[in-house]
């Protein structure tokens, strides 16, 4: 069947274009915020009409790139607490969580007006529903302590989109994250 007159099929090679624009995109914003998109055009091997076909504005490409890193994030709890016991996907997780703080460090003011300050954020509730699944399976093996909230947990990982990656920010992050997981877990009996 063919699609509508007013529906134009998207092209095999638009969408190669598109997704090379995006991972180039995530790498020259993790490097510096203020990656300029002719640079990121020109990395990706595209014109700068190319990109602005796929993002008409910088705020666009970055809003794309947080929904699909936010969205992966989402979708990477349930995994890991398949694969691992639940304090070590919870530590897993996290350090997911902390390379995209080295994405969010540079744009963290684009995403938080487009979002309204998160309050118009669709992946608000299933982010912290992710961070209350892996919470909750720790606390029924015990790992972790019960009745954590999952909101507190994200407000203490929200220090991970201020670390500058240009100063140390991978190795403070792991220390940070070092601190919050020893806070969430279960003291050891005495």
């Amino acid at each position: 069947m063919n699609p509508p007159p007013s529906v134009k099929p998207t092209r095999k090679d638009a969408l190669g274009n598109r997704e090379r624009i995006l991972t180039v995109a995530r790498e020259a914003l993790a490097e510096s915020g203020s990656a300029s998109l002719t640079a990121i055009a020109k990395r990706a091997g595209v014109g700068i009409g190319t990109l602005y076909r796929h993002f008409p504005t910088r705020e666009a490409l970055v809003l794309e790139l947080y929904r699909h890193d936010i969205q992966h994030l989402i979708d990477r709890a349930p995994v890991l607490l398949r694969e691992h016991s639940p304090l070590e996907a919870l530590r897993l997780w996290f350090d997911e969580v902390a390379h995209y703080g080295r994405l969010k460090f540079g744009v963290a003011e684009v995403i938080h007006a487009a979002t309204n300050g998160g309050l118009d954020d669709e992946h608000y509730g299933p982010f912290v529903g992710a961070i209350g699944l892996l919470l909750d399976a720790g606390a029924a093996d015990g790992s972790l302590k019960a009745g954590l909230d999952p909101e507190d947990v994200l407000l203490q990982l929200s220090v991970l989109w201020r670390i500058d990656p240009a100063r140390g920010g991978e190795e403070r992050a792991a220390r940070i994250l070092a601190l919050i997981v020893d806070g969430l877990r279960t003291p050891p009996a005495e």
